[in-house]
This record gives C-alpha cells, structure tokens and sequence, in this order.
C-alpha cells in the first residue's frame, strides 16, 4: 500500500500492473526486437524514479516532465528500431544527436534519483573519458570517436544502453522481482520466520539462528541486504533485544545474515541473471556452483553465533512465542509451493528461468486468496494485488535505473579500450602472478562497491579486472563467482556499509560497533571467495559431486575453526591455534579428510 488519495493508488497500481503485464508477456511473445523491448523497458520504469519518488511538489512536477519526454524518446526509438538498425550505431542529423545526449542525461538523473549519486558519478566520469581521452597522455589516452559513433552506439544500437545488461534486466530479473513481490505480499514472509523459530528457535542463541535462516530464505527471493535487514529485521531485531542479547551482536547478526541472501540461491538477486548472460553458463549450473558456498557461509555465521553464545546468554525463543507445529506447515506452503514449482519446471522440466518463474508466479498469486488460517477475503486479496503491482512496478525501475547506468560505464570501457588497459595494468602490478591479482580484484571490488550497488560493482569489476584473472588461468565461471561475492563486501566493511547502517538504525546502536561484530560473525564473506580458488572442485557440484562435497567438508572444518576461535572467549594461544589450523586446512591443496 502507499499513502495519499485512492484515486493515486488506483493510478500506481495499474501502471505497476501495466509494467507486469509487459514483463510477463515478453516471456511468451517471442522474439521481440531488442530496439523495441528494451527502450519500452526503460519507459516503463522512468514515472516510478522520476514521479513516484519525488518528495516535494516541484520535484514531481520537473519529475513528470522529464518522465514524459524519457517516455516519447523511447517510444521514438522502438518506432524507429528498423531504419535505426540500418544506421549501424552513427547518429544522423541534429534531432538524433540531441535524442541521443538527453537519453544519456536522463539516465544519469534516473539513477541519482532512485540510488544517489555515487554510480551516476562513476558514468559521467567514464563518458567524459570517452569524450576527452584523446587529450591525455600516455597509454591510458585513446585515439578518439567521433561523437556520432561514440553516443550512437551508446542509444540507437544493441550497445550502450539497449546492450546484454539491458536485456537481462528486461527478460529476467524483472520475471524475478515480480515473483518475488508476489511472495512478500502474501503470508510467504510469515512462513518464512515460522519454520526458522520452529527449527532454531529452541536451540542456544536460537533468536540469532531464527535471524539466520529467516534471513537466508527472505533473502533467497529478495536478493538486497538492505531489503532484507528492514523486513525480517523489523522482527528479528527486537525479539534478540527483548531477550537480552547486546545490540551490536543483534545488530551484526541481521546485517551479516540478510547480506547472505545474494548469495544464496534460488534467485540470488539481479547479479546471477547477469552472470548467466555474461558467462553464457545457464542459471541452473549458476545455482549448483552457487549453493555450497552460500550454505558455508551461513555456516561460519552459525558457528560465530555459537562463539558468542560463550560469551553472553544468549537465550533461545521462548516456548510461548514458538508457533504451533500446524501454523509452520500451513505458511510454509505459502514460499514452499511456488518454490517447488519453480525448481520442477527448471530442473525436471527443463524450462527456461522466465517461464518457470512464471508459472512460479501463478502458483504464488493463487496463494494471495489465503491467509495463514486459510481463509478467503477479498477486500484482503485486492489490497495484496495492489501491493504486488506497486513493489514491483517500484522494484522493476530501481534495477532498470542501476543496469542502465551501469551499461553506459560498460560501454566506454569497450568503446575505448579501457577496459583491455586495466586489466594489463591489473597483470602488470601483479607481477603476472594469480593471488597479488586476486587481492588487487578484491581490493578493487570493495573500494567500488561502497560506492555503488552490488549489481553495478560486480558488473563493472567482471569487465576489468575477469580479463586478467582468466589471463592467469582461472575458470571463467570461478571468476565471476569470485568478484561477485568480494562486491558484497561492502555491506559489511567499513566505511561504507549498508547492512550495517540500516540495522544499527533499527537497534539504536553506534554502527562501528555493530559493523565490528558484523565482519567477525561474516568472516565467511571474505574468506569463502578465496578458498573457492584454492579449491575449484567446490563449484563443480553438477558435474564432480564427490570433489565438490570433499571440498564442501573441508573448506566446512576450517572456516568453523576460524569463526570460533576469532570468537570464542578462551585463552590467546588457543585462539590464534585454531584460527592458524583454519587457515591451513582452507588452502591446503589437495587435503582430504
């Protein structure tokens, strides 16, 4: 639901619905030109960063204008898509080259609109490399595009911000975000916390497990950590308070917790859609070289909430508090069924992800008739309708905003060479050696990704610095995997870190604090990148799954002996002991237990 008039929500509402309707019906229309669905994308989705988001009158009103001549230039353009695709990405005459440099503009305010400046910030830099570079010196100067070619490429043609990152956006993830909006507006969020309390909720520490698992599976189908911390922390978070635990460990708890929702498959957020594209690897073998290193991740954190648990009482959820064994069943359906459908008709099926999410989909929006008593209401089912078209509608723009401004970086990194030139200076001051080029990646994936959303930070790293790993040998899949989950860093890694802020927020507590915590209890987040190198049999879970799961087993003893021995409240010695016989048992090649 949104505030303000009825007559408003009607309007949101079905421009949130025309915006499914669009998505859903790309899935089975066949083959659409690029030049008209991906313009029409970004139509869509400009009223929501542009009007929707507006806080002030004379934000909405300069919001509208600049909606409506966005909406006419794509139109314009997927009018257009057959005589512009004879144009070959060169601009002709004064109409087209002003088109060309709003869209770029507009694109700009688009994403300082709905996720501030940093990324914006980042694009303007790129495209004023492109424009200027020819003026510096040295290597890192290039030979100049003519300005036609150069912002053509970039707005009439499959490149720039009609490219592959668009068409993801555009055929997957927006599938993606709907399904994902259908679950949150039913009881699935419900069913989520009821089977976490009735599986951790006895246990010692049981109000963080609860936080864990709810987290891990929200985040499954919400693939944001911020998402994640606001919804399953606006309970989590005062149910571990209420029982006495410190604020910085309930805090860190749901930050480290819900950061681990990108990671975790099914849908792991806009990022795997994106890898699949990138990487030509279908999302199923995405999901089975994602999911043992999501499930050691939760397991560090699991293991580093039994450390705490040394330290303070911490107390598990009290028996009056845990839900009946019948109340867990019935919501759990609620996120079980359309998952099931999901998988069977990826797996079994062997659909594509889009239409096996749509018929996800379907399966979910049934569900939206019930509540966790299973009764019917209609006035109930019409609000939740209105609710699903408005978070997805509202979902939809913000990733289009993100992918389209991460497409014009991506496009003068190609257009210049930019690219090719980092990754030799990446193989350079790495001495041509794989580790200093790992951590010279990470590196540069944490100091990009404070600024910039995960999805963007992963993309524009992949293009850089993938070249020169895979230089030095590393799987192309490994690569991806290995940036993606270093742009998670900053979710947790000071100084910038949005899981942090948000739940340091909700608890009240000074975010160093929590942050502190946070990278303790996520020690995972930082080390499970690094021993899927030292242990590339780990991703090969479909096609080697006896070295996957020696791998899993392995990595499994010495991440838990890391987690507790940087946690436990023993002796120093011991400590450093267990952390030392961690870090051999991680990188020891070969080792098998």
């Amino acid at each position: 639901m949104i505030d303000g008039s009825p007559q408003r929500r009607v309007l949101w509402s079905a421009l949130g619905g025309l915006s499914i309707l669009f998505h859903i019906g790309l899935v089975f229309s066949g083959l659409v030109p690029s030049l008209v669905s991906r313009p029409l994308h970004m139509a869509l989705a400009l009223p929501w960063a542009f009007v929707f988001m507006a806080k002030t009158t004379a934000q909405k009103l300069v919001g509208f204008v600049l909606s409506t001549l966005g909406i006419l230039g794509c139109f314009w353009i997927a009018a257009n898509e057959t005589m512009l695709g004879d144009q070959y990405g060169s601009l002709e005459g004064n109409f087209q080259l002003i088109l060309s440099v709003f869209l770029i503009l507009l694109v700009l305010e688009m994403a300082r609109r709905s996720i501030s400046w940093p990324l914006p910030l980042v694009a303007l830099l790129a495209l004023c490399y492109g424009l200027l570079g020819q003026h510096l010196p040295g290597e890192f100067g290039h030979p100049g595009l003519p300005i036609q070619s150069f912002l053509g490429t970039m707005t009439i043609a499959e490149g720039g911000l009609w490219g592959k990152l668009t068409a993801v956006s555009v055929g997957i993830v927006a599938v993606f975000v709907i399904m994902g909006a259908v679950l949150n507006a039913g009881e699935a969020g419900q069913g989520f916390m009821n089977v976490a309390t009735a599986a951790a909720g006895r246990l010692k520490g049981g109000a963080a497990k609860v936080s864990v698992l709810s987290s891990a599976l929200f985040g499954s189908i919400s693939g944001s950590a911020s998402a994640n911390v606001a919804s399953t922390g606006a309970i989590t978070l005062p149910a571990m308070t209420r029982l006495g635990y410190p604020k910085r460990l309930a805090g860190a708890v749901e930050a480290v917790a819900s950061s681990g929702g990108q990671i975790m498959p099914p849908l792991m957020g806009a990022g795997a859609f994106v890898m699949v594209e990138l990487t030509g690897v279908p999302y199923t073998g995405i999901m089975a070289a994602a999911i043992l290193p999501a499930i050691l991740y939760f397991i560090a954190v699991w293991v580093g909430i039994n450390a705490f648990a040394r330290r303070y009482e911490l107390k598990g959820v009290p028996v009056e508090e845990q839900p009946s064994t019948k109340n867990v069943i019935i919501t759990s359906a609620f996120f079980a069924v359309p998952f099931f459908v999901l998988l069977e008709r990826m797996f079994i099926g062997d659909y594509t992800p889009q239409y096996a999410a749509c018929v996800a989909i379907l399966a979910a929006a049934i569900l939206l008739l019930f509540d966790g008593r299973l009764t019917v209401s209609v006035k109930r089912t019409i609000g939740r309708l209105e609710t699903v078209c408005i978070t997805a509608g509202k979902q939809i723009s913000l990733i289009a905003s993100i992918i389209l401004c991460a497409s014009l970086v991506i496009s003068v990194l190609g257009q210049t060479g930019l690219g090719i030139k980092i990754t030799s200076l990446i193989l350079s001051g790495s001495g041509d050696q794989l580790w200093p080029a790992l951590l010279l990646t990470a590196l540069a994936c944490l100091i990009l990704g404070m600024e910039v959303p995960t999805t963007a930070a992963y993309v524009i790293c992949v293009s850089v610095a993938g070249p020169a790993l895979q230089a030095q040998g590393l799987d192309p899949l490994l690569t991806h995997l290995f940036v993606f989950w270093f742009a998670l860093l900053s979710t947790i890694t000071p100084p910038v870190c949005g899981a942090v802020f948000i739940a340091a927020g909700m608890v009240q507590e000074n975010w160093l604090k929590v942050a502190l915590f946070a990278m303790l209890l996520g020690v995972g987040l930082y080390l499970v990148p690094l021993a899927m190198i030292a242990n590339p049999s780990l991703i090969e879970l479909a096609d080697n799954p006896v070295g996957a799961l020696t791998a899993f087993l392995k990595i499994a003893i010495g991440l838990s002996a890391i987690s507790f021995g940087m946690i436990a409240p023993f002796a120093f010695l011991p400590r450093l002991a267990l952390v030392a016989f961690g870090g051999v048992v991680l990188f020891t090649f070969g080792v098998v237990f």
